[in-house]
Formats: structure tokens, C-alpha cells, sequence
């Protein structure tokens, strides 16, 4: 089968910005609905105004959730991805507030061979950054790629 992309194409350091997100009160409301997490924090505007944060936070979830929907919208993996593997050294860095816009900057990190000549292992930093540039979460993404072998 031909791929619009090869994991072959990615190269250590390459990097990647995806586009931008606001993140709405039916972000919130809906991912709370679907995880069943109506933690206070997230859901009660008056619990929420008397925490260090002054108002209610978007789930650390979502966020991740969000970086995952804006990279593979975004298309700069094509077809190429065979497999999600995992993801590794996951920190919220800091809160997201209703009305935040994030992007996301991608930076590919590793490249490895399989016991497979068309198969690869990659993984991309995910940076989530927010309106104001600020780091809000990182992960290394982990997956397999199809290659041209």
C-alpha cells in the first residue's frame, strides 16, 4: 500500500506548530460529561474563585486530549503513524483557564529501527503553549511509522 508520507521523512529536530484553540466552557462541559470528571475545580465557578487560581481550570486530560486532536489535524504525519505506543514524561507546567488558547510545537526527538525494515519508531515532544508562549504541558509521544523499508 502507498502512504502519503513515510516515517523516513521525519528527521531528529525537525519541528512542527500546529494551529490555534480556544478552550471554551463546552470543551469543559463536554469533556466532563464523557469522563464523568466533575471535579469542582473544573465545573463550580464559586469553589473555583476561592482556589489559588481564582477560577475554574481546564482538565490536564483535555489538554492532552486537545494536543493530540490539533497534531493529527494538523496532517504533518500524513498517513505515515501505524500505531500509538505510548507517552512518556508527561507535566502539566501550568493551568489552563477557560478562554486560553493553545497551539502545540512538535519536535521529532528519536528515530529507531524495528526488526522490520518498514516499520519505525519515532518520537515527537509535544509542547502545548498557551496565548501568552508559556509552556503549559510537554510529553514525548511514542509511535510506530510505516517506512519504505
Amino acid at each position: 500500500m502507498e502512504h502519503s508520507k513515510y516515517g523516513d521523512e521525519f528527521n531528529v529536530g525537525d519541528t512542527y506548530t500546529t494551529a490555534a484553540i480556544t478552550m471554551t466552557e463546552t470543551h469543559v462541559v463536554n469533556w466532563a460529561g464523557l469522563t464523568m470528571d466533575f471535579y469542582p475545580l473544573h465545573m463550580d465557578k464559586e469553589y473555583a474563585a476561592k482556589t489559588q487560581f481564582g477560577e475554574r481550570l481546564v482538565h490536564g486530560p483535555l489538554i492532552f486530549a486537545m494536543a493530540v486532536g490539533l497534531v493529527g489535524s494538523a496532517g504533518f504525519a500524513g498517513d505515515a503513524a501505524v500505531a500509538w505506543l505510548g507517552v512518556d514524561n508527561m507535566k502539566m507546567l501550568a493551568p489552563v483557564k477557560i478562554g486560553d488558547t493553545i497551539t502545540v510545537e512538535v519536535e521529532v526527538m528519536d528515530k529507531q529501527p524495528t526488526s522490520k525494515a518498514d516499520k519505525g519508531v519515532q518520537v515527537w515532544r509535544y509542547t502545548v503553549k498557551n496565548q501568552r508562549n508559556e509552556d503549559v504541558m510537554v510529553l514525548d509521544y511514542k509511535m510506530m511509522f510505516h517506512m519504505r523499508g
